[in-house]
């Protein structure tokens, strides 16, 4: 039996239901038919380690939730972890993201964190020719920052965005609403959630989006992701999965999935 000593670690807690959603999209993108032939992967749930990133963003707290997030990947990288994934777009912050990586580099340690955005933008280039504008979906702080924006326009896309009503109202309550929201509701995830993120979906197209970004990891977890003909949604979380497989055992990784194959000239 083959010793598999590259350990994929996943940064999880924010929220956690999307830590374990990127697990779930690892072992669908592992192209394995046994038990023994599926990669390892460590993943850490600590959210009540890690303050809201946002509220960081924002200025409401001078705790940079990064010393946290440093932590627990030296913590993945003592297990084994030679790359992991963070999957929170807001936590890809340069005031975030890069103080994390100072800190790994001061403390000596090597694990290398795979950059979900910036690797979104170049599945996107590479795979997707025939699109041209992109719409993001986002938390507001993404928004602000233009996290998404910026590679995707580096990438040749034209990007369009909700108006700020959408933006506030649709999506970002629906990610935070402590009632209907994503983050207290996942499993189900509650009617007026799918129908918010439909609605702003519908706005993108409007907008004359013929692909949009689902930029907040816990919007992929909206059944509201079914196939449609008018627009594709891109689904981060996938792509760094698929990213974190190609940085340890690449011959694993299994073909494009279907729902790609009308938009993507050839499988990789």
């Amino acid at each position: 039996m083959e010793v598999k000593d590259k350990v994929i670690g996943v940064l999880g807690g924010m929220g956690p239901a999307a830590g374990v959603d990127l697990v779930s999209k690892l072992i669908d993108q592992t192209d394995a038919r046994t038990d023994h032939e599926h990669l390892p992967v460590a993943l850490l749930n600590y959210p009540e380690r890690i303050i809201d990133r946002s509220t960081f963003l924002f200025g409401e707290t001078d705790l940079n939730p990064a010393l946290a997030m440093a932590d627990i990947l030296r913590q993945l990288e003592s297990v084994g972890a030679t790359v992991a994934g963070i999957p929170c777009n807001t936590a890809h912050a340069p005031a975030i993201l890069d103080v994390i990586q100072e800190e790994l580099d001061r403390t000596g340690h090597s694990i290398r964190i795979i950059h979900m955005i910036e690797e979104t933008a170049m599945f996107m280039r590479e795979h997707m020719p025939q699109v041209e504008t992109v719409g993001t979906l986002s938390t507001l702080a993404v928004y602000d920052l233009g996290l998404h924006r910026k590679p995707l326009e580096a990438a040749g896309f034209d990007v369009v965005v909700p108006e700020a009503r959408i933006k506030e109202e649709l999506v970002n309550r629906t990610i935070f609403d402590t009632e209907f929201g994503l983050k207290a509701q996942t499993n189900p995830v509650t009617d007026k959630a799918k129908h918010n993120l439909v609605t702003a979906i519908d706005h993108l197209v409007e907008r004359g989006a013929d692909a949009v970004v689902l930029g907040c990891t816990e919007l992929p977890l909206a059944p509201m992701v079914e196939e449609r003909s008018d627009v594709l949604l891109v689904d981060p979380a996938e792509i760094l999965a698929r990213a974190l497989i190609r940085e340890t055992y690449p011959e694993a990784l299994r073909p494009l999935a279907r729902h790609y194959a009308a938009h993507v000239p050839s499988t990789p």
